[in-house]
């Protein structure tokens, strides 16, 4: 269950990234909508829900704002929006997926189209490159809520496939339907994670240098920036060193 993790993506962006989407209120708001009107808009008895609450609070999202989107997406006088994965190539032949909410898939999809093809890339068929993902579970936690050995053992205990810790945080991955068993079991010895979602793990990265690794940060930050993304996920990799170098 142990190993060097190439899974997150844009590791030493983390820190200034994480910042920017704890800011994006609308966003996590948008997904407490959905989760609430899709299933129940009780959380113990709606995982989507309760993950959705979950994220809105590690961004400090303001309660009554949360409280009022569940009120709302109950009443059914909430908008409606679509589910919509976009898949596509990037700068340097690298795979992109690109989960939305939308309420104009119109308007997202000529968007998303336009920000793949400045950056030299192309936007694809559904399922042209989500074949070289793997759908998982992923929670994260700080390094500090817990040393990686007794992490390692309560995220197998738990039923988890994977732990991997470093510096700055314990990575666990999981089969999409373990996920919320494996979140509960973790939250209840170390309180809540940072990151408990379904998530695309590349099944081979492609590594890059500090030139291919600057543009394909700048199309996946103009992605995140746009209203309807909520996430996107890629398979490249970056060494420590060129990580070093676009720091420097």
């Amino acid at each position: 269950m142990a190993g060097h993790s190439k899974f997150a993506n844009i590791r030493h962006r983390k820190a200034a990234q994480d910042k920017k989407r704890s800011g994006a209120f609308t966003k996590l708001i948008r997904e407490v909508l959905v989760a609430a009107k899709q299933g129940l808009p009780d959380p113990n008895m709606n995982a989507r829900l309760r993950a959705a609450i979950q994220a809105a609070r590690k961004a400090n999202v303001p309660k009554d704002r949360i409280e009022a989107a569940i009120k709302k997406a109950s009443g059914g006088d909430s908008e409606n929006y679509d589910e919509v994965r976009y898949e596509g190539y990037g700068p340097g032949g690298i795979a992109v997926i690109v989960e939305s909410l939308t309420d104009n898939r119109n308007r997202t999809a000529a968007d998303v189209r336009s920000l793949f093809s400045k950056s030299g890339g192309s936007l694809g068929e559904s399922g042209s490159v989500s074949f070289m993902f793997e759908r998982v579970g992923r929670i994260v936690y700080n390094s500090d809520v817990s040393s990686a050995d007794a992490m390692f053992e309560a995220a197998l205990e738990a039923g988890a496939d994977n732990c991997e810790s470093g510096d700055n945080e314990h990575e666990i991955t999981c089969a999409i339907d373990a996920l919320d068993a494996v979140r509960d079991a973790l939250t209840e010895k170390f309180g809540d994670p940072e990151i408990a979602r379904l998530d695309w793990k590349p099944q081979n990265t492609v590594p890059t240098d500090a030139e291919l690794a600057g543009k394909i940060f700048r199309l996946i930050e103009a992605l995140e920036e746009n209203d309807d993304v909520q996430y996107v996920a890629a398979n490249y990799d970056i060494s420590d060193e060129v990580a070093a170098a676009l720091e420097g």
